[in-house]
């Protein structure tokens, strides 16, 4: 396979994984899978990350994600692949 081949699965890959971030959180039922919203709301996330507050923001969201990954069956079983896009 070529190195383009290669490197285009591995990237379409990491972005189904972020996608199945985004249903695991179940943003996708709550905004009725409306992407303007979603969108909007990763923006929002962006501005945040970027702001005096980012670091803060950041680790509580970590911690948030980490206990909520650690409560999910899927991921104790490794039957969820996602997990490891998100340890890395």
């Amino acid at each position: 396979m070529r190195t383009w081949q290669v490197e285009r699965r591995k990237r379409t890959r990491h972005l189904i994984e972020l996608g199945g971030l985004v249903v695991k959180a179940g943003i996708v039922d709550l905004t009725g899978d409306d992407r303007a919203t979603i969108l909007g709301a990763l923006l929002w996330m962006a501005d945040k990350l970027k702001s005096d507050q980012g670091e803060r923001a950041r680790a509580l969201w970590a911690a948030k994600g980490k206990q909520a990954l650690e409560a999910d069956p899927a991921t104790h079983k490794g039957t969820d692949r996602t997990v490891s896009a998100v340890r890395r």
